[in-house]
């Protein structure tokens, strides 16, 4: 079996991962407290002595608006890291899996970003995310780069957590309605890399035709606004709440934050399940679907 070492173990999409990747080889799970991604050297001797045949990096700065006060810890987790991790992915001829963002696009075009649509990042998070993206490519490693957007799931902070325990707080809630993504769990995405890397194993001969940057959302988009009325909706039915609040939709310009977000987040799919032969479900079905869990 392979091995796999998994950075960022504690994270939403990382504590998925690790209930995932198990079915795919020997898993090595470190977070924050095992290793500093902002040591270089330590990242560099921690993969050589583990030598892994894949490693995924889950961890990231993520902090969107504190990045703008906390630019260059944000470079060194987000942009330095990967590349490190990238330059002993090539010295040991391992698969890097990495995870980027929709904060990489300024939001201006009209319809669905794809791979080849220019970046051009509003924020320091967004900037340093591209750059890891770069630095991962520039070492022409064997690399899987994943682009997903308004990652949320039962554990951590995301905004359906948020959305909840304010609606059961009976808190005034005002959301953005001039903002559009897709709104993607993080078991979605830990499911989809379990079967990007059986794929990658069985179809090892052909690997450069799979080699490279994706994204990786839930179908379908929606408003920020949009997916807390769903939520509220599909709670009540999953009686994890006892009726729906009142929510009113407010613009984007009406909230003054640190970072500027982009107004369009949606990232087109259609070279995901053309390459590796299957298909996300919409955001509405797998929202669905997390609701009915109970919070681990």
């Amino acid at each position: 079996m392979k091995k796999i070492l998994l950075i960022g173990k504690t994270g939403q999409v990382g504590w998925e991962l690790g209930r995932t990747l198990a079915a795919a080889g020997e898993v090595v799970a470190l977070d924050s407290s095992q290793l500093n991604l902002t040591d270089t050297q330590q990242l560099r001797t921690t993969l050589r002595v583990i030598a892994p045949d894949v490693i995924v990096n889950a961890a990231a700065y993520t902090a969107v608006d504190q990045a703008e006060a906390e630019s260059d810890l944000a470079m060194a987790v987000n942009g330095i890291a990967p590349g490190v991790m990238a330059e002993e992915a090539k010295r040991l001829n391992a698969l890097l899996i990495h995870y980027s963002t929709d904060y990489v696009f300024d939001g201006s075009k009209t319809g669905a970003y794809t791979e080849q649509d220019m970046p051009n990042p509003l924020s320091v998070y967004g900037k340093t995310k591209l750059h890891g993206e770069q630095a991962i490519q520039a070492t022409a490693c064997r690399h899987l780069i994943f682009r997903t957007s308004w990652v949320y799931g039962n554990r951590g902070k995301n905004f359906m957590l948020t959305m909840l325990r304010l609606a059961r707080q009976g808190v005034q809630l005002k959301v953005v309605n001039d903002q559009i993504g897709a709104p993607t769990p993080s078991r979605m995405i830990a499911q989809a890399t379990a079967e990007v890397l059986q794929c990658a194993a069985t179809q090892r001969s052909e690997f450069e035709k799979i080699n490279g940057l994706y994204h990786l959302t839930a179908a379908g988009q929606t408003s920020w606004f949009g997916f807390a009325l769903a939520i509220f909706e599909q709670a009540v039915r999953a009686g994890r709440l006892a009726m729906q609040p009142a929510v009113v939709a407010v613009s984007a310009g009406e909230y003054v934050t640190a970072a500027r977000r982009p107004s369009n987040s949606v990232l087109s799919n259609e070279k995901f399940s053309q390459v590796f032969g299957f298909t996300l479900p919409n955001w509405e079905t797998a929202l669905a679907l997390i609701l009915a869990e109970q919070a681990p």
